[in-house]
């Protein structure tokens, strides 16, 4: 019971990071400051919730283990975050994409781990679904700014959904840690939150003029450690100053 939820921690602890990170790499270079501070500040709550899921998976493997040594020590393979959360920024239409499918799943998923039977998950969800509240909309603003736009920023927005569309898949295909995760009432059976998710999808993007997708090809393996390319390199710019300067600390 206690490894299975500390991998069930991880893995949402790592989604948090890794997106995060990923948007933080917007910070000085947004279309406009005001976006390049919303960007900014997204990549901060998501990193501040890494924060509180790395600490209760510290607290419960115990020794030395603490958030640093999770986010700065471990390699690609123990990494447990789903593949959409490592895709490139790309552009701006790819990051809001990006961020506007993963914070529609995390909603969804929120709200159902601010039920868990474990009380620190429910808390740890119950304050990050008020930050994620503010992603989903604003991401969905975007969403619609750029599909109902110009001709150059929906063909921008079209060139995003073919590219990070196969990634969404993951999301709601269950692994082991999950699935055992939800026979203990820690957390939801994620394939179940699928139908909402594509509901609210679709109703975006019909205001936004795009073309929702037939389901296809799932790409996966992300929950079981098996990345693309890019985390390696997400991995190398993080963790450097701890690999080069071992325990150094601010």
């Amino acid at each position: 019971m206690k490894e299975i939820l500390i991998k069930y921690i991880l893995h949402l602890g790592d989604n948090a990071l890794v997106l995060g990170h990923r948007n933080s790499e917007w910070c000085g270079h947004g279309p406009v400051l005001e976006q390049d501070i919303a960007i900014t500040n997204i990549a901060l709550d998501l990193i501040g919730q890494a924060r509180n899921f790395y600490q209760y998976a510290a607290l419960l493997e115990g020794g030395d283990t603490s958030e640093d040594s999770l986010a700065y020590l471990r390699t690609e393979r123990e990494f447990k975050n789903c593949l959409l959360t490592e895709q490139p920024n790309e552009d701006w239409a790819h990051t809001i994409l990006r961020q506007f499918f993963f914070s529609q799943y995390q909603w969804l998923l929120y709200s159902e781990l601010s039920k868990s039977n474990d009380e620190q998950i429910a808390a740890i969800s119950d304050k990050a679904i008020k930050e994620v509240t503010y992603h989903l909309r604003w991401s969905s603003e975007w969403v619609i700014r750029l599909g109902d736009g110009t001709e150059e920023s929906h063909q921008r927005m079209e060139e995003a959904i073919d590219n990070l569309w196969p990634y969404t898949g993951e999301l709601f295909i269950a692994s082991d840690f999950e699935k055992a995760a939800n026979e203990f009432g820690i957390g939801p059976d994620v394939s179940l939150l699928k139908t909402v998710w594509e509901n609210n999808v679709k109703q975006i993007f019909d205001e936004a003029r795009l073309e929702m997708p037939t389901a296809g090809f799932a790409q996966k393996g992300g929950k079981q450690g098996i990345h693309t390319e890019y985390l390696g390199y997400i991995l190398a710019e993080l963790q450097y100053m701890q690999r080069t300067y071992p325990d150094s600390q601010w």
